[in-house]
């Protein structure tokens, strides 16, 4: 094909959704079908960007532009946008959100704060007017906590520092403990959340990602347990059949194999 590279997937897409002769699997694909196949490959794009892996980076941006292209398609198809659309939009928003950058002349003043108001005021004109609308409820649930978080923080609703953040997660841990006492199914359930949107709060206040935080710790627990699974086969050990004390001799090895610092990808 001679076409330019983005032209060229653009015409594969038309191909691929083709009537005729397009392929079954494409064919059958809708809106909702797509949604959980674009938010998979958003995650494969962060998990390389956290790897340090370029030449994954580069496969995986791939397949999240084809999620783009694939979503354009099928609104194209129904009349209300395509691709070209897409694009113009976002080229559109931010150059208006870039004032400083494209307007006539730079203009002084706090940068953040003024995005933030042209993104209310573009949230406005959409008939989203209160502080916290418009975030996604797809998002995963720590991080639609600390976007939230983020949101209320904005208008003043915060702690004034992290000294206040951490005395909350200690006193949701108290009233978890009190329903975990009461063998209160449905009131542990609210408070561990609870709990969980504090340490949100604290690590806000700490300018840490709570997402970020909890990705990295899953990422050691997996080597990790890895390198207790191998000290484990060496051994001749079956896992089932491990006491606590040996499981704490295998974690304790693999802390020593793996410290913490150099244990992240």
């Amino acid at each position: 094909m001679s076409e330019q590279p983005i032209e060229q997937l653009l015409q594969i897409m038309r191909r691929l959704r083709d009537p005729q002769h397009g392929c079954p699997w494409d064919l059958q694909q809708s809106f909702t079908s797509l949604a959980p196949y674009t938010l998979e490959e958003a995650c494969e794009v962060v998990d390389t960007l956290e790897r340090g892996d370029l030449a994954g980076l580069r496969d995986e941006l791939g397949d999240l532009l084809f999620q783009v292209v694939f979503l354009a398609q099928l609104a194209s198809e129904q009349g209300q946008f395509n691709f070209a659309d897409v694009a113009a939009g976002i080229s559109d928003k931010l150059v208006r959100r870039h004032p400083h950058v494209f307007g006539e002349q730079t203009q002084d003043g706090d940068i953040n704060a003024r995005w933030e108001a042209l993104k209310a005021g573009e949230r406005q004109q959409r008939g989203q007017t209160g502080v916290l609308a418009d975030v996604p409820q797809s998002l995963p649930a720590l991080s639609r906590a600390a976007k939230l978080g983020r949101r209320a923080a904005r208008v003043g609703f915060d702690w004034s520092d992290a000294a206040g953040a951490r005395a909350k997660v200690f006193e949701e841990i108290a009233e978890l403990d009190a329903a975990v006492s009461a063998n209160d199914a449905d009131n542990m359930a609210e408070e561990l959340g609870d709990l969980l949107m504090a340490v949100s709060s604290w690590s806000r206040q700490l300018q840490l990602d709570p997402e970020a935080c909890l990705r990295r710790s899953n990422r050691k627990l997996e080597r990790r347990f890895a390198a207790m699974e191998q000290s484990a086969a060496a051994q001749g050990l079956a896992l089932e059949s491990l006491s606590p004390q040996a499981w704490e001799a295998l974690w304790q090895q693999a802390k020593r194999s793996l410290p913490a610092a150099g244990d992240e990808r």
